[in-house]
């Protein structure tokens, strides 16, 4: 392609800037480039928590978004994934002591679903039993936040630290912990979609029934 069409195919292009959702403030997270309002919906982009809030030390955590509508100039995003960047987390790993991670899908109150993954890290070296115990609290710290939280105020609760403080309360009082994160949360299933796989298992066990009945 010569120059000059690449030049007039880049000018064809226009620029949006792409926003956060209203739970963060609709902050500017950047901007992408197409040629037609369609071709944005779908892209993501990954940003960090202290580009969001100005705090120093969420430079750690990586928030990404995904484009679900695009007006004029600007393209709308969803909240999709948290997740703590591999140097913090191998910082936080010490010789002679415990890692106990755990991964739980969970239905928010408004029917999102979603995986969670937290990690505890002990002062010193865990049995097995108490690694077991640890992560019976953080899979029922977890189940219990989705049962009374929304999405939104679920995403809240990770991101303000209420839920790894819920679950290091809990679970220091079986073995000594140093920290308490959420590695990552990851969004798995959105209410229409959560929907319709339920309506789909429904027909199953119908269809399965009728060729019961006949049998």
């Amino acid at each position: 392609m010569s120059e000059r069409s690449v030049s007039k195919s880049r000018e064809q292009k226009r620029w949006y800037s792409v926003l956060a959702p209203e739970q963060f403030d609709r902050q500017e997270l950047g901007e992408t480039l197409a040629e037609e309002p369609q071709q944005v919906v779908g892209r993501t982009i990954t940003t960090t928590l202290d580009e969001l809030t100005g705090d120093s030390n969420a430079n750690n955590t990586k928030l990404t978004f995904k484009i679900t509508d695009v007006g004029s100039d600007s393209a709308y995003t969803e909240f999709i994934k948290y997740e703590l960047t591999r140097d913090y987390l191998r910082s936080l790993v010490r010789r002679g002591a415990s890692k106990v991670e755990a991964s739980i899908t969970v239905l928010t109150t408004d029917d999102y679903r979603i995986r969670v993954q937290p990690v505890a890290l002990t002062t010193k070296k865990a049995d097995r039993s108490q690694e077991k115990a640890i992560r019976r609290v953080m899979i029922d710290k977890v189940h219990a936040a989705a049962e009374e939280r929304t999405f939104e105020a679920f995403v809240d609760a990770i991101v303000d630290g209420n839920l790894s403080s819920a679950i290091y309360g809990d679970a220091k009082e079986i073995y000594p912990l140093r920290r308490v994160e959420v590695q990552k949360l990851t969004l798995e299933a959105r209410p229409r979609e959560v929907a319709a796989e339920e309506e789909a298992a429904v027909d199953v066990d119908a269809d399965e029934v009728a060729v019961d009945a006949d049998e």
